[in-house]
């Protein structure tokens, strides 16, 4: 069995958020320290919080919903490629990494680790529209990057995810990367099957390929 590489960022009230999205909340309803027979707790949070799977229906009327994305476009052999790029990843960035063999590939850029800071970074990494129609025509499934979006956040068309949810391919958000290597490895991505949902909140482990 290879090495498991935790890429989900552990939830909490401590990330970035979009700042129109619902605070994140654990309550507790119930406390063994207060004499009650069991401990409890009532989650409340955006179905885009943390590491979180995009369902086409986030930006398709009729799209697919997170609780009928097939598994077997979520689990399964990925890639991981890095692009220090300064603000916006192009179409020639990704032709240069020649993905044709690809149907799973998972971006590092200069944000990883940022989601752990409370403070949106509106500076962040980006898919370019144009490059999201690559991502398409070259016959991938499943797209994932380092921060809270695929798309610039501020700039209100969302190309990217139009482009890439619209073709259906499932975009995963809110990586750490920080401590993977690019290179090839299994992938299994679970988001919680929330019916009828957008997205989902997602537990992501990488397993290095023997």
């Amino acid at each position: 069995m290879g090495k498991i590489i935790d890429v989900t960022v552990p939830l909490s009230a401590g990330l970035a958020r979009y700042p129109d999205d619902p605070a994140f909340e654990l309550v507790a309803t119930s406390r063994m320290s207060e004499g009650a027979a069991y401990s409890a707790s009532r989650l409340a949070m955006s179905s885009h919080y943390g590491t979180h799977v995009d369902a086409p229906r986030h930006f398709v009327p009729d799209g697919v919903t997170i609780d009928a994305v097939p598994l077997d476009l979520l689990v399964g052999k990925a890639r991981v490629v890095d692009l220090q790029v300064a603000e916006r990843i192009e179409r020639a960035d990704l032709e240069a990494l020649d993905l044709r063999d690809d149907i799973r590939v998972l971006i590092r850029t200069r944000m990883s680790g940022q989601m752990r800071r409370r403070v949106l970074n509106e500076d962040s990494v980006y898919l370019g529209a144009d490059a999201a129609r690559y991502v398409v025509q070259a016959g991938i499934k499943l797209v994932g990057i380092d921060y809270l979006s695929i798309d610039r956040i501020g700039q209100g068309d969302f190309a990217a995810h139009r482009e890439l949810l619209g073709a259906g391919v499932i975009v995963l958000e809110g990586l750490d990367l920080s401590d993977v290597a690019p290179g090839e490895y299994e992938l299994i991505c679970l988001p919680l099957p929330l019916v009828g949902a957008d997205g989902a909140p997602a537990r992501v482990i990488l397993r290095t390929r023997l």
